[in-house]
């Protein structure tokens, strides 16, 4: 335990969680909003007070429920053994998904400095798979090397980001932005439903707010308020960031660029600040994906330590490296890549955020529902548990709404990948049955007493 002097406190915890969950999700946004135009922007607000609720949630579980494993161990609490191995199944696709994402993001960028790039399909797909490896072989130094290089990298986004939501005011056009409001004639229903998932994608990483509880001062107040006031925060400069750039560049031309941030403030100040965002972008997305493919191990290795992944991905180095699993994770996201071969950077973007969504929500959906049961076995009543469970319940029907609107073909995909999960766990459930058996007999001497 960290001694109290040490201890987190409120202010550092709020920045770190907005920091986390900002990364690279916004790069490519504006563009793929931008396709059903800026009514697309009402999807921020339903986005921002579901991300709170669920980011409230999960900094209870983790408050209650001192378990290792995150998601997981709280779908546990609630669904027993198999549930823990589907939640880190999805959330391991999820993230593995999320990956080649960030890599298309990247190579967006690039592509004005290396315009080949831009010329098709199939040079998308080598400059997505060249970083995916890129960043595998980087995080083999270990989890020290990654951390200091993303704490780094990860202002090169944030600070153009944010910067525009303050100073892309005085380059806002009423008229520009009006022409862009609906162009394609869509019902405000619609739009918000097909901008969820995209706007989804953005706070994706707010589950990871509430494992570091042990290193905060005063968690049970302190948790929470950072989750919430984070991923306001971080809502606050998407909502305003993405609102300015669609009153700065005319809607066609928004919706056509790959990269839509340093395309801005090109055209704000001239093409060489647009280059030196386009080159912070690159940095921010490329130290993102250096972080999240050690995530990607992780989740790997703590499943593997279960028992209930392949015990590869359990073996490290002396740097705490887990090289053999980084290297099949970066095979997997390798074929992932080809299975989504575009040659436009923001539809191939959009695909993969929804299939993200997906897979990741399943995971919110089972790792919050235990919420309940973890506060049962802790005592938890009165205001506190009464407070909790409405929070809960407008968590809950964000995450159907969200996967309702992630669309049929993205809905199809998960429940395939979620049903060949299932199939999974039937080949290691034996594992288990003697551990299982074992809690019947405790339980059943428990009553006896």
């Amino acid at each position: 335990m960290a001694a109290s002097g040490k201890k987190m406190g409120l202010t550092g915890l709020t920045t770190l969680v907005a920091v986390n969950m900002m990364g690279s999700g916004i790069i490519m946004l504006p563009s793929s909003m931008a396709q059903l135009g800026a009514i697309s922007l009402l999807s921020w607000v339903i986005t921002a007070v579901g991300s709170m609720a669920i980011a409230y949630c999960f900094a209870q579980c983790g408050i209650f429920c001192a378990r290792s494993g995150g998601m997981s161990a709280y779908t546990e609490e609630a669904h027993g053994k198999s549930a823990f191995f589907l939640c880190s199944y999805l959330y391991f696709l999820s993230l593995a998904i999320g990956n080649v994402a960030i890599a298309i993001s990247a190579v967006g960028y690039l592509t004005p400095f290396i315009p080949w790039l831009g010329t098709g399909a199939v040079p998308l797909f080598i400059g997505a798979v060249a970083l995916i490896w890129l960043t595998t072989l980087a995080n083999f130094g270990g989890p020290k090397i990654t951390g200091h290089i993303g704490s780094i990298t990860v202002w090169g986004v944030i600070i153009p980001v944010a910067g525009l939501s303050v100073i892309g005011w005085f380059w806002f056009d009423a008229n520009i932005f009006d022409a862009a409001w609906n162009p394609n004639g869509i019902a405000m229903s619609d739009a918000i439903t097909q901008s969820i998932p995209l706007t989804l994608w953005a706070f994706l990483g707010m589950e990871s707010a509430a494992q570091n509880s042990d290193a905060v001062e005063n968690p049970k107040r302190n948790v929470p308020l950072a989750c919430l006031l984070g991923t306001l925060g971080a809502a606050v400069i998407y909502v305003l960031s993405t609102s300015v750039i669609m009153g700065i560049v005319p809607n066609p031309e928004l919706a056509n660029s790959s990269a839509p941030f340093a395309f801005v403030y090109a055209k704000m100040f001239n093409p060489l600040v647009g280059d030196v965002i386009m080159a912070l972008a690159v940095m921010a997305c490329v130290g993102s994906l250096l972080g999240w493919q050690f995530t990607l191990a992780q989740t790997a290795k703590v499943t593997a330590d279960q028992q209930m992944f392949p015990a590869l991905f359990a073996k490290v180095t002396l740097l705490g490296a887990p090289i053999a699993g980084l290297v099949a994770n970066a095979v997997l996201q390798s074929a992932m890549a080809v299975s989504t071969i575009s040659p436009n950077a923001s539809e191939q973007f959009g695909k993969l955020v929804n299939l993200a969504a997906v897979t990741n929500i399943v995971p919110y959906i089972t790792s919050l529902s235990a919420l309940l049961v973890i506060m049962q076995k802790a005592g938890v009543t009165g205001y506190p548990h009464h407070r909790n469970v409405v929070v809960l319940i407008i968590a809950m029907a964000y995450s159907f709404y969200a996967l309702y609107a992630s669309g049929t073909e993205a809905v199809f995909g998960g429940m395939i990948v979620t049903a060949v999960g299932y199939l999974m766990f039937g080949y290691i459930a034996d594992r288990f049955l003697e551990e299982r058996a074992a809690k019947v007999r405790a339980l059943g001497l428990e009553d006896n007493a």
